[in-house]
C-alpha cells in the first residue's frame, strides 16, 4: 500500500460539491467521493458542526483526513467524512454561525475577508492507494479515534452492495420509514445503523453476518422491511397503549413466539395495568413476555410465590433454617439465601423459610 500526502484548500474541496443523498455525495470538482458504500451517515449534531467551522475560523489545526486514491485517479473518503461534510454544508448555506458579536450568519452572509479566511484554510490530507483489503483494514485502525463505528456500520463496509444500499434507505434515517413506525418501540439511533440491526435481529434465524452474506447481492431489502412492519403491526395491534418500556422489547423474538395465537388485547391491556403497579415486579419490560409466555422469571420478582414457599415449607418440615425452631406456615416468610440486594435470584434454588423474627433480624443486619 502506497501512502503519500496532500494539502487541499477549503475552496478546493468544496467545488462542485453535491449531495444527492443515497445516489451519492460529492466534492473536490466531482473527483472526490465523499460518502463511499463503506461510510456511514452523516451523524455529527450542529454543535459539532459548528466547532469544525470555528475551527477554521480560528486557525486550529483539524485532524489528519485520510483518503483512498482509486484506479480511476478519483479519490474517496476513509476518515474524515463527518469533518468534509460539516465544510461542506455550511459553504453550501445549511447551517450558520455566531460571530463575536454573537449575530448569526451563513456563509454568503459573511464579509468577504472572512470567507476569504474559511476558503484559504489548507487541510492535511493522507492517501493511500492499495487492494480493497489493504482500503478496510486500515478503515478499521483509522477508526480507533473518534466517533466509533457501531458494530453494524462496520458490517455495512464489509458486507456492502446493493442489499445494504437500499436497506438504508429503509432504516438508516432519522426520520426515515423505520423511525417513523419504530421510534417508540426500537431503541437506538438509526443513523447509527442500529434500527437496520434490530430489524435483522428480528428477522433472522442465523447471525446477522450470515444473514448479509445470503443478502448481499440482492438487489432490494423489501421482505426485510415487510417483516420489521409485520413485526410493529402485530404489537401495537396487542398492545395497543404505548408505554416507555415497549423500546426495550425483544418484538421480533416474541412475533416469532406468539405471532399465531389469538390474542385479546383488552385483557392483555387490563392485566398489564395491574402488573405495572406491583412494586415486587422488578423489571417493568419483562411484563409484556410474562404475558404472552406465562415466564415469571421475565418479571424478575422480588418475593417469592405462594407455591415456592409452600414447597420450601415441606422440604424444610416446618422449621426455621436459623433458629431451628418448627413453626406454622402462617409463621414463617420466604428470604432470599443470596440477598435480593445482591443480585439474588427470586428461584426456588434461592429460596428459604425462616420464622418472622429470624428474618427480620436478618434484614436489619
Amino acid at each position: 500500500m502506497e501512502i503519500s500526502h496532500l494539502k487541499v484548500s477549503v475552496r478546493d474541496l468544496v467545488s462542485g460539491f453535491t449531495d444527492k443523498n443515497e445516489e451519492g455525495v460529492v466534492g473536490y470538482d466531482g473527483n472526490l467521493d465523499i460518502r463511499p458504500p463503506y461510510q456511514r451517515e452523516f451523524i455529527y449534531k450542529p454543535p459539532e458542526q459548528v466547532a469544525v467551522v470555528n475551527s477554521i475560523f480560528r486557525g486550529f489545526p483539524l485532524n489528519v483526513m485520510y483518503w483512498i486514491e482509486r484506479d480511476d485517479g478519483n479519490f474517496e473518503v476513509l476518515d474524515g467524512q463527518q469533518r468534509t461534510l460539516s465544510i461542506c454544508n455550511f459553504h453550501h448555506g445549511d447551517f450558520s454561525i455566531k460571530n463575536a458579536e454573537r449575530r448569526r450568519f451563513y456563509f454568503e452572509g459573511l464579509p468577504a475577508c472572512d470567507q476569504q479566511v474559511f476558503l484559504d484554510y489548507e487541510l492535511l490530507i493522507y492517501v493511500c492507494k492499495g487492494t480493497f483489503k489493504d482500503t478496510l483494514e486500515w478503515f478499521r485502525i483509522i477508526n480507533i479515534a473518534g466517533k466509533k463505528l457501531t458494530t453494524q456500520e462496520i458490517r455495512n463496509a464489509f458486507y456492502s452492495g446493493p442489499w445494504v444500499q437500499d436497506a438504508k434507505k429503509w432504516f438508516s434515517q432519522n426520520n426515515g420509514p423505520a423511525y417513523n413506525i419504530g421510534r417508540d418501540y426500537v431503541s437506538g439511533v438509526a443513523n447509527r445503523q442500529e434500527y437496520l440491526e434490530t430489524a435483522i435481529k428480528w428477522h433472522s434465524d442465523t447471525t446477522i453476518d450470515d444473514y448479509m452474506t445470503r443478502n448481499k447481492n440482492q438487489k432490494t431489502a423489501t421482505p426485510l422491511w415487510s417483516h420489521f412492519s409485520a413485526v410493529l403491526d402485530w404489537t401495537k395491534s396487542i398492545f395497543p397503549v404505548c408505554r416507555p418500556e415497549m423500546k426495550y422489547v425483544d418484538w421480533g423474538r416474541l412475533f416469532k413466539q406468539h405471532g399465531h395465537k389469538n390474542l385479546d388485547p383488552l385483557k392483555l391491556e387490563k392485566n398489564l395495568e395491574s402488573l405495572m403497579l406491583d412494586d415486587d415486579i422488578q423489571n417493568r419490560k419483562g411484563i409484556y413476555e410474562y404475558l404472552l409466555s406465562g415466564n415469571e422469571k421475565s418479571l424478575k420478582l422480588r418475593t417469592f410465590t405462594e407455591k415456592t414457599k409452600r414447597i420450601k415449607y415441606e422440604e424444610q418440615k416446618g422449621k426455621c433454617l436459623i433458629c431451628l425452631e418448627s413453626f406454622n406456615y402462617s409463621e414463617m416468610e420466604g428470604d432470599h439465601i443470596v440477598p435480593w440486594s445482591k443480585n439474588g435470584s427470586t428461584e426456588a434454588k434461592n429460596c428459604q423459610m425462616l420464622c418472622m423474627p429470624c428474618n427480620r433480624a436478618k434484614g436489619a443486619n
